[in-house]
């Protein structure tokens, strides 16, 4: 049996931080998305309708161009500005607060 790029639980976890950050009314500056975590602002990401309206609130999307190419999904971008390691360590370290999962 394959594995697939969208385990449950991990789909679950994640769905619902987005979900309760939507909810609320402060939002981060920036959002960053490296290893598998760039899959979640491609093509058939189940959060991608979330990220929108994440996106249109004003929070960055920031995905790691290295890894969209690595994993072939350069061309599958649906939300969020393709950045380098250097802008994602740019928000971080202007970020107040770093949170990681």
């Amino acid at each position: 049996m394959g594995k697939t790029p969208y385990h449950s639980l991990n789909m679950k976890l994640i769905t619902k931080y987005f979900s309760l950050l939507l909810e609320g009314t402060d939002y981060p500056n920036a959002i960053c998305f490296y290893t598998d975590g760039a899959r979640l602002v491609c093509n058939g990401s189940p959060v991608l309708d979330i990220l929108s309206q994440l996106e249109q609130k004003g929070v960055r999307l920031i995905v790691c161009s290295t890894c969209l190419e690595e994993m072939n999904l350069k061309n599958n971008l649906q939300v969020g500005i393709v950045g380098g390691m250097a802008d994602i360590l740019e928000a971080q370290i202007k970020a107040e607060k770093v949170i990681t999962l």
